[in-house]
């Protein structure tokens, strides 16, 4: 009876609200954990903004990654597509300088050609070749990739198949578009750590978090496979899935 009330007290965790790209619900309280990565996104984009003159950050959420590497360059943009995102972006970039644009299409960003000498991404879609377009000559593009089969055992014990449309993204795909579209890789690695979760709850939050995971997810429609991972998390202690990660820092040739 006490894990069947523990298993609806967690199912609230859904009406707990998200914003930008702030994960700390989660993370600050150990719900969810992950994996270390043999690499840092965010020291090597450290290492390359004070050489840069010019950037742009594609993808920048609420703007919560871009907001902690000042100081920046003297020309900043960020890009985000998701709306909601928009506002939270402005108001926590625009005072610290930065140009937040919102855009809908990769392969026509609204920028001038060879505009940038640094261009970060991190877990964004893009246009190889408009992001050649927009940067300058031996400029750097920097990006770490969500590949086509993260997390896939969630999909899995929900019985939704993963999307077929995105199971070729991995590092060797990423790089043959770059190397045709006149870049130099420079570095790159790619790794499947362990995402774990110890409740339900934070399951569900990340699911709704993360929509396109798992398309139109709602607790009803999967209640009872949500009750058996809820089962086995209490069986064994966590929920493990493998995520699916990639670097890649490119000079423009």
């Amino acid at each position: 009876m006490l894990t069947e009330k523990q298993f609806l007290t967690y199912l609230e965790d859904a009406n707990e609200s998200f914003s930008g790209w702030d994960f700390s619900f989660l993370s600050e309280t150990g719900r969810v954990q992950n994996q270390l990565l043999s690499w840092s996104y965010g020291s090597m984009v450290m290492s390359l903004v004070h050489n840069a003159q010019s950037m742009l950050d594609m993808g920048t959420g609420g703007g919560e990654f871009l907001s902690k590497i000042k100081p920046y360059p003297q020309t900043v943009f960020a890009t985000e597509a998701y709306l909601p995102n928009i506002p939270i972006a402005k108001k926590r970039l625009e005072p610290l300088g930065v140009k937040v644009v919102q855009i809908d299409d990769d392969s026509n960003l609204p920028f001038e050609d060879r505009g940038f000498d640094l261009i970060i991404n991190r877990h964004e879609s893009y246009s190889p070749k408009e992001v050649r377009r927009i940067i300058s000559d031996h400029g750097v593009f920097l990006t770490q990739q969500a590949g086509g089969t993260d997390c896939s055992q969630i999909n899995e014990h929900l019985g939704v198949p993963s999307n077929d449309e995105f199971i070729h993204w991995n590092l060797n795909y990423a790089i043959e578009e770059l190397r045709d579209n006149h870049f130099k890789v420079n570095f790159s690695k790619e790794e499947f750590p362990i995402q774990r979760f110890y409740d339900i709850g934070a399951l569900v939050y990340y699911l709704k978090a993360i929509p396109w995971q798992v398309p139109g997810f709602t607790i009803e429609q999967y209640i009872d496979k949500l009750h058996r991972i809820h089962q086995l998390i209490q069986s064994k202690g966590n929920f493990d899935v493998k995520q699916h990660r990639f670097i890649i820092k490119a000079e423009a040739i």
